[in-house]
């Protein structure tokens, strides 16, 4: 399997369990690792509605991390 390939699925899992996390601070931040590896995936097939999807969601993950800290 291509690394890329790996990493969209790695971060589609992460995602996906990150759902389940009742901790919002763990919930953002598997959000945003999961966000990363989507956005490499992404970037890697050269879907920008894809990049820019995934850049707002990690940015919004961040955001609401920073502030429930």
């Amino acid at each position: 399997m291509a690394p890329f390939t790996l990493a969209g699925i790695t971060g589609l899992l992460i995602i996906s369990y990150a759902l389940w996390v009742n901790d919002e601070r763990k919930q953002n931040i598997l959000f945003a690792l999961g966000g990363f590896a989507l956005l490499a995936y992404s970037v890697h097939i050269g879907d920008q509605i894809f990049i820019t999807l995934q850049a707002i969601f990690i940015i919004s993950a961040l955001a609401e991390f920073w502030k429930k800290s």
